[in-house]
């Protein structure tokens, strides 16, 4: 089939999310690079929005990804039958966690893992009012999309859920809105979509306080900080603070789509009476996504890919200076370049894009340029990467 004959079936049955796609047709991907179907070449830089960590097609998880195909795939929905991938994988987690964090229950998506969360911080307090920061992005199904306050997003869907309370990221005076009443305090660590909003000196901690003494659960949605990205597997353990509840998602299986709500037994225990089957899934868990989710944990735990991200960082602050620049928010290999208006990050982007590197913009914060390439990104790459956005950044 023609490139343009698929282009045109792309736009007839494939549903849009926006009105300007990309439309880049990938043939290929391999390590940190795309190839479209005429043999171009494109840096992944944003590593499929934090999906792939180990770059693309890694042998390790494709040979997983083929010997568990090999043996058996959907067998009986989640929670039935006992399936090494899945046995193995949580207990490669709970190997890796605090103790409280011993309990895993596998999804298909970052967004079911929230909607799990929500449901279980309800039912396990018996409160129904759920916190979460302004301009956090937690999914975008009807419950999670709940959790967001931009109504340019959400004013489409209402009436979302009720009970759902905002309070501003990094701001101290506002988690007195945290008492007797609050289920759960569902928060990132460092804010993402946000545009890299690292947490002020003392904050999680004072969330993690507040959490303790109101009988409130705190849930970190690790979802995009998770997997190595910031210089630890998670990004709460840079900062000491421990969750009642961890959502993992995203570069959790190596390109394959997993993610899970993970949490202590007696927490995880509530979903199984008042009402029984308190949530089910038929395709969480998959055996092949399983395999490839165990695979990818090893490589992360045995490579060393992490312990390097502290020296990857360094460079790319040292190589990232331009006065066009207005700030820039690295933690390990997630980045926000803020260029100050949305017109120059747009141009830098389409600019990138013709020179082949694919960067992004962030949800909520469209005057920073969105840059978080694999782990697996060479000193080399990283210099490659970095003249291509400096050209960019300085062409106006």
């Amino acid at each position: 089939m023609s490139s343009v004959n698929l282009r045109q079936l792309f736009f007839q049955h494939i549903a849009q999310t926006s009105p300007f796609p990309l439309q880049l047709e990938i043939e290929k991907a391999e390590g940190i690079y795309l190839y479209d179907t005429d043999g171009k070449s494109y840096i992944d830089a944003i590593s499929g929005i934090n999906v792939s960590s180990l770059g693309h097609c890694h042998p390790y998880v494709v040979n997983a990804v083929k010997n568990q195909v090999g043996q058996y795939m959907h067998t009986l929905v989640y929670g039935e039958y006992v399936l090494s991938p899945q046995v193995l994988l949580a207990k490669a987690l709970a190997d890796v966690l605090p103790e409280t964090l011993s309990n895993v229950y596998f999804l298909n998506s970052g967004t079911e893992a929230t909607e799990v969360a929500m449901k279980l911080a309800k039912r396990y307090t018996g409160r129904q009012e759920i916190i979460a920061c302004r301009n956090a992005y937690h999914g975008s199904t009807q419950g999670a999309a709940s959790l967001m306050d931009a109504e340019w997003i959400t004013q489409s869907f209402r009436p979302l859920l009720p009970g759902i309370k905002h309070i501003d990221f990094n701001k101290f005076e506002d988690l007195d809105s945290i008492n007797k009443h609050t289920a759960c305090v569902i928060i990132e660590p460092i804010q993402a979509e946000a545009g890299i909003i690292i947490p002020l000196q003392g904050y999680l901690e004072a969330v993690r306080c507040q959490c303790i003494k109101t009988g409130a659960l705190l849930i970190f949605d690790e979802i995009q900080t998770g997997y190595g990205k910031t210089g630890s597997l998670f990004a709460f353990q840079k900062y000491n603070v421990t969750p009642d509840i961890l959502l993992l998602g995203k570069a959790m299986g190596g390109g394959m789509p997993i993610a899970a709500c993970i949490s202590s037994h007696k927490i995880m225990n509530s979903l199984t009476h008042n009402p029984i089957l308190g949530h089910i899934t038929t395709f969480g868990g998959h055996p092949v996504n399983c395999a490839a989710g165990l695979a990818t944990l090893n490589i992360l735990l045995s490579s060393g890919l992490i312990q390097v991200v502290e020296s990857k960082e360094k460079l790319f602050r040292t190589l990232l200076v331009s006065p066009n620049i207005k700030e820039l928010r690295i933690t390990g290999l997630m980045m926000a370049i803020d260029l100050g208006d949305n017109q120059k990050v747009q141009n830098v982007i389409q600019y990138c894009l013709q020179n082949g590197l694919i960067t992004d913009w962030f949800l909520f914060n469209d005057r920073s340029l969105r840059i978080c390439p694999p782990l697996i990104i060479t000193e080399e790459q990283i210099r490659v990467v970095c003249d291509i956005l400096l050209k960019a950044i300085n062409s106006d």
